[in-house]
């Protein structure tokens, strides 16, 4: 479930990135109950809404057309460069194939157009021990083979860290990636206490060698790289990426 702190990291990024005098056409996929709408049409009343998610059951604003689509079978139902501003919020981890979906997302986004996506957020200090622990980061876990509810964590079937959304992201022609958390865990912060010195040694350890070996590092990718053992990635709940649409 998407929360508040998800909703105004976005509707913030928006309002920096858009003045208000812009009229915006905008698009969010797994809309869900429409709350995110609801509170983007409260700040910004001239801005048109589509939404899209996999049932129509969910919604409850009146009067909203959701689109059903199947992300996982079909591509978006809209013409390409349909769109100012495209969120998906804790969407991407329930889909089969992300990368397909983010070059989806780029296709219907008109040139400089913004993208928010949220996910959760595997690399914290609490997901960290937990895959230690137990195989398995926060938020994802064994998946029955039958009956699973997607809408559920049962639904979580592609655990997506920072990087490699950023790397999707810039594959797919977005610039501009930057990461953003929703809120950080206290709790998380007394095992990180223990553990930040460890990390931060080792990982200084392991990036010089992927630099210097394995030439895995470059410019393209070493900010992505640096943030991964940042405060915010060790202890934030769920991540909150934006990025633009490159402009040809």
């Amino acid at each position: 479930m998407s929360t508040e702190h998800i909703y105004k990291a976005t509707i913030e990024y928006i309002e920096k990135n858009n003045p208000s005098s812009v009229s915006l056409n905008y698009l969010d996929i797994g809309a869900g109950s429409g709350e995110l709408i609801r509170k983007l049409k409260e700040t910004r009343p001239g801005i048109t809404c589509s939404a899209c998610d996999y049932t129509d059951s969910l919604m409850q604003l009146p009067n909203q057309k959701v689109d059903i689509v199947d992300l996982n079978v079909n591509r978006l139902p809209y013409k390409d460069k349909s769109f100012d501003l495209v969120t998906a919020t804790e969407v991407i981890e329930h889909l089969e194939n992300p990368r397909l979906f983010l070059r989806d997302i780029n296709r219907v986004l008109k040139p400089g157009g913004l993208c928010i996506l949220s996910t959760p957020n595997i690399l914290n200090i609490n997901s960290r021990l937990r895959n230690l622990w137990f195989g398995f980061p926060r938020l994802f876990g064994p998946l029955p083979i039958e009956d699973r509810k997607a809408e559920s964590c049962f639904g979580h079937i592609s655990p997506f860290s920072y990087f490699y959304l950023y790397h999707a992201l810039r594959e797919s022609k977005f610039k501009d990636v930057r990461v953003d958390v929703d809120k950080y865990q206290h709790f998380g912060a007394y095992k990180l206490f223990l553990l930040y010195l460890p990390i931060k040694l080792n990982g200084m350890i392991i990036k010089k060698k992927e630099i210097s070996k394995y030439k895995t590092v470059d410019d393209t990718n070493i900010d992505a790289v640096n943030q991964l053992n940042s405060l915010k990635i060790l202890l934030g709940r769920t991540i909150v990426v934006t990025a633009k649409k490159e402009v040809s």
